[in-house]
């Protein structure tokens, strides 16, 4: 039997090793078993007289190569896999990604609540493939302070500033460590972030790490804060929930879609307040058999089987199955 010839799309390599260079070479390990499939950053690229299925990461960033496919393989199978900037701000107005939407054959969303920021007219073309990560096992963590991390670059939309603000509402707290991985997109955020450590000694921006040595302080942390206002599903909430690590998350709807409408770990975006408050309950909350920590624990541990490679790879292949269809 000819099986379908897979073409990823992703607006950034291995150089870059972003986002979507990760989903990119993850799916493309799960897909590459059962069907041919290659990666390339745009399309048409010289390698293309096989390709019959395109799996474009990004409405906006990956537009040309949608617009081309669309022209150049109308009876070829689209999927335009859509990000948290691609939902909840380009789709809104930028032509560009407008055009993949009514272009793509099926719109994979990362999170369970992500289709409901589609057009309507646009909406029964959704499937939701949650993205996945390893398990790593939860180790001790002493109760001697609380040590919460928060992993993103800095740049507006992951709301680095709502960090420092916490880290400086709770200077005089001894017991309450911040730390900050990411790279400073924004130089006018990495300026803050440094203004934050010098003022606050229990703040400390640790700048960009390795994703190895990321995955081992995600571990060693008692929270992963994640108070971004923008997400389409982020790996490092999974990374947190499969390493035994609680999330304290502002409360969107990419953070919502993973972790559950439930979850007894969010605090209104942009709250400053909010977030040091619920700081203070975990601290308090250590060593609690009832208390905010423990219940965190316990919610994330019961989401742990969704962001399994399992999970992923078999809504990867059920995607291709509805592509593959008439």
């Amino acid at each position: 039997m000819n099986r379908p010839h897979l073409v990823i799309v992703t607006p950034a390599l291995a150089d870059a090793n972003n986002g979507n260079w990760q989903t990119a070479r993850r799916w493309h390990g799960m897909l590459s078993p059962v069907y041919p499939t290659r990666i390339t950053s745009h399309w048409p690229d010289g390698l293309e007289a096989r390709d019959t299925v395109m799996l474009a990461l990004h409405a906006r960033r990956s537009a040309a190569s949608v617009v081309a496919w669309a022209a150049k393989r109308p009876a070829g199978a689209l999927a335009v896999v859509l990000t948290g900037t691609d939902l909840y701000r380009d789709i809104q107005s930028d032509a560009s990604a407008q055009r993949s939407l009514a272009l793509a054959d099926r719109l994979v969303c990362l999170q369970a609540l992500a289709p409901q920021a589609l057009p309507e007219a646009v909406r029964a073309k959704a499937v939701v493939v949650v993205q996945s990560t390893r398990s790593r096992p939860t180790i001790y963590k002493p109760t001697r302070h609380l040590r919460a991390l928060m992993v993103g670059h800095l740049r507006a939309e992951k709301d680095p500033l709502l960090l420092m603000a916490t880290a400086r509402m709770l200077n005089d707290r001894t017991d309450l460590r911040v730390d900050h991985v990411g790279a400073a997109l924004d130089p006018a955020l990495g300026a803050a972030a440094t203004a934050t450590a010098r003022d606050c000694p229990r703040y400390r921006w640790l700048g960009q790490l390795s994703h190895e040595a990321t995955r081992r302080r995600i571990q060693r942390a008692h929270v992963l804060v994640h108070p971004s206002r923008m997400e389409g599903g982020a790996h490092v909430v999974m990374e947190a929930v499969c390493s035994g690590t609680p999330v304290l998350a502002s409360s969107i709807d990419g953070n919502v879609g993973l972790l559950g409408n439930d979850y007894a770990g969010y605090f209104p975006p942009g709250d400053a307040e909010a977030l040091a408050r619920l700081l203070c309950e975990a601290r308090h909350s250590q060593g609690q058999a009832g208390g905010l920590l423990a219940r965190l624990a316990a919610q994330c541990e019961a989401r742990r089987p969704l962001f399994s490679p399992e999970t992923e790879r078999a809504g990867l292949l059920s995607l291709l199955s509805l592509l593959e269809s008439p």
